[in-house]
């Protein structure tokens, strides 16, 4: 069964460290996400997965009748979005849930476990 572990972020938080931040702390915090990334393809479990832009950089789109309305940024004014995903392969859901806390963004951050949805 397939999962997709929302990973949730401060992105106000993670703006402010950013001026102080040197390429080699770059690099080191990046280092948990990269054997994160080989343990689940070592696993079998590895699916997709990636980093999102900002939300500044999201835009909104649906359609009202036959008009598409078009908005720039965040849907909503929240205290954390979303950061990053990973769709994984799992057994079942406490599998799914396993993997979710070895993540290096559930020690400082919410992952969100949620079933994929396959039609029958």
């Amino acid at each position: 069964m397939q999962y997709m572990l929302l990973i949730h972020v401060d992105e106000a938080a993670m703006a402010a460290a950013a001026p102080t931040a040197s390429p080699d702390k770059a690099y080191e915090m990046g280092q948990p996400f990269m054997a994160y990334n080989e343990a689940l393809k070592k696993a079998g479990a590895w699916v997709a997965g990636d980093r999102l832009a900002p939300s500044s950089s999201t835009t909104r789109v649906r359609m009202l009748g036959d008009r598409t309305e078009v908005l720039d940024g965040p849907f909503a004014d929240t205290k954390e979005q979303l950061g990053g995903y990973y769709i994984i392969e799992a057994q079942d859901l406490d599998a799914a849930i396993q993997w979710a806390a070895r993540c290096p963004a559930a020690q400082n951050r919410a992952v969100e476990v949620r079933p994929i949805w396959k039609a029958q």
